[in-house]
């Protein structure tokens, strides 16, 4: 029930790993040259029609985090003379923030535009932020404690006046709800497979919008970004045109293959059917909110919110903890409660079935005690 966090694994995913080891002890080194090198364009062109993105227009990464690297290693260091100021929102992921927080030592500014307490941004107020000294525009497309659905569009087209790049954080967009990057005209987008597109962790994603990624050259390199990377030629390069010039080490090859089966299996099914399906969910979820009389931050319009609801209890932490133990699967985050995120395989019965558990263990608080210090 929390696919926003981590999705469910494809029955597909043991076989392939399976290949990967096959492939690994058969053909050793040889593999490069079978496949493996160029895996990364592979994967990345199966990423790209969940987000609206042609092929050669993605490249891969290890995380997130490492993509938004990527994308303010090829900013001008900052000056008096130019731009300096790195403008996100306070509803972001925190892991970017504090990326762009440590770049603060690098002479930037960092304008951390507040959200609202109902777990809302509004993207009138990140464009207000915007103005002739921004570097960088950083926004989720769907905020991660709450689902609520950013349109970036104002933002956008802020930046666009002011010459200021965009990158959007797809993560927990991409796979759960339409996306465009080509129409939303953003400079860059990042997401990853770990969650709605049931890929596991080592498969994060960086798009370049390909009338822009030619010009671009990104302090954060290596490697893989080398037209002729066996030539080990340690002179200065001209990287390729296109999104390999993001591209670093070595290629996270085990991650691919884990990815493969979702992107296969989701992109058989369809965005706008997951969508539907998602949306039904939902719905049934804030029924049963609304019947329980639970606490929910999760906005009632539907064309609003993603693929998660949050709920609200008290010891929330506690009742997620136990909710755990007894399989049925879920997260908590603060300030919000309980995330639970159905995908296109959930059913409404095991929806039902969740909201009942939460009602009967908030209402006993008989809670399964911590067995450690870290809380999904």
């Amino acid at each position: 029930m929390i696919s926003n966090s981590l999705g469910a694994m494809p029955r597909g995913v043991a076989a392939s790993l399976q290949e990967y080891a096959q492939v690994w002890a058969s053909r050793g080194v040889r593999a490069w040259a079978d496949r493996w090198w160029t895996m990364a364009r592979e994967v990345g062109d199966a990423i790209a029609p969940f987000i609206g993105a042609p092929a050669g227009a993605i490249s891969m990464c290890e995380s997130v985090t490492a993509a938004h690297m990527s994308v303010l290693s090829t900013l001008a260091p900052p000056s008096p003379s130019r731009r300096d100021a790195i403008v996100c929102s306070a509803a972001d992921f925190p892991s970017l923030i504090y990326l762009f927080r440590a770049h603060q030592a690098l002479g930037y500014r960092l304008v951390v535009v507040p959200a609202h307490a109902d777990g809302t941004s509004d993207p009138a107020r990140i464009a207000e932020a915007i103005d002739e000294r921004t570097a960088l525009v950083a926004i989720s497309h769907v905020l991660f404690r709450s689902s609520f659905i950013v349109d970036p569009m104002p933002v956008v087209e802020r930046a666009r006046r002011v010459g200021a790049p965009v990158v959007l954080d797809l993560y927990q967009a991409a796979g759960i709800i339409p996306v465009d990057v080509t129409a939303l005209g953003v400079d860059f987008a990042a997401g990853g497979c770990l969650k709605w597109l049931c890929g596991g962790p080592g498969n994060a994603f960086l798009y370049a919008r390909p009338d822009r990624a030619g010009d671009v050259r990104p302090r954060f390199t290596g490697w893989a970004a080398h037209p002729q990377p066996f030539a080990f030629d340690i002179a200065a390069f001209e990287p390729p045109a296109d999104a390999r010039r993001l591209q670093t080490g070595t290629p996270a090859i085990p991650a691919y293959y884990a990815a493969l089966p979702g992107l296969k299996l989701l992109g058989a099914i369809g965005v706008p059917a997951i969508r539907a399906r998602s949306m039904a969910l939902t719905a049934r979820l804030l029924q049963l909110a609304d019947e329980y009389a639970f606490h929910t931050v999760a906005v009632r319009d539907p064309s609003r919110l993603a693929g998660a609801v949050a709920i609200d209890v008290a010891d929330a932490r506690d009742v997620a903890r136990t909710l755990n133990a007894r399989d049925v699967v879920v997260d908590y985050r603060p300030e919000v409660g309980i995330r639970l995120a159905p995908h296109a395989y959930n059913t409404v019965g095991e929806v039902e079935t969740a909201m009942a558990a939460i009602a009967e263990i908030a209402r006993t608080r008989r809670y399964t005690p911590p067995t450690d210090t870290i809380v999904t």
